[in-house]
């Protein structure tokens, strides 16, 4: 009685009870653990900066060349507030979308949000051949990312969950730390049918 045997444990699955946001530094992976959880969840993937590049058509980099960092923040806390009203999935935000009091207020009031803290040497081994990253359009881009981490992590460490990133953990190592996290929390729960 109450035993697991190893065909009853395949058949539980995680049920996700409310979206969880992921935050944190470009290079942290939001994108990829994303990916992992919402195909272990059996949800959707939603990530905020693909949905403003669809809708407005541009590139990140463009945007921000055409209108400014102001402009894009404006459509992304659009584009998170959207996203909220659909069903339970999970979220990748842009590293500055948590930098917002009111996008912090919303998304903690409506979602469990996870912070994937990485380290200075994890982000600029992930981020250093991207041309996609405008913030990073510097004469000195690992300086500029450094600057970056010392004035975000201080907010990051806002959001109530977070994982340390190791970097000896896979895509799927640190999907599994996280849903460790979010189990914790509440956030997730254990299905036996």
């Amino acid at each position: 009685m109450g035993e697991t045997t190893p065909q009853s444990r395949e058949r539980r699955r995680e049920r996700l009870l409310r979206t969880v946001v992921l935050v944190g530094m470009m290079g942290s992976g939001k994108t990829a653990v994303g990916r992992a959880l919402a195909t272990r969840l059996g949800v959707a993937m939603r990530d905020s900066d693909a949905e403003i590049v669809t809708s407005a058509q541009l590139s990140i980099a463009e945007i921000f060349e055409r209108y400014g960092e102001p402009f894009f923040r404006e459509k992304e806390s659009a584009v998170i507030a959207r996203l909220l009203d659909g069903p339970p999935c999970i979220l990748s935000t842009g590293g500055g979308a948590w930098m917002s009091d009111a996008n912090r207020r919303l998304l903690t009031g409506r979602a469990s949000v996870l912070w994937l803290k990485a380290d200075l040497d994890l982000l600029w081994t992930r981020v250093r051949h991207k041309t996609t990253r405008p913030l990073l359009r510097t004469a000195t881009p690992r300086a500029t990312l450094a600057a970056l981490l010392t004035e975000r992590d201080p907010v990051y460490a806002l959001a109530p969950l977070s994982v340390h990133v190791q970097p000896s953990w896979s895509i799927e190592d640190t999907a599994g730390h996280v849903m460790a996290e979010l189990a914790r929390a509440g956030a997730v729960e254990r299905d036996g049918s």
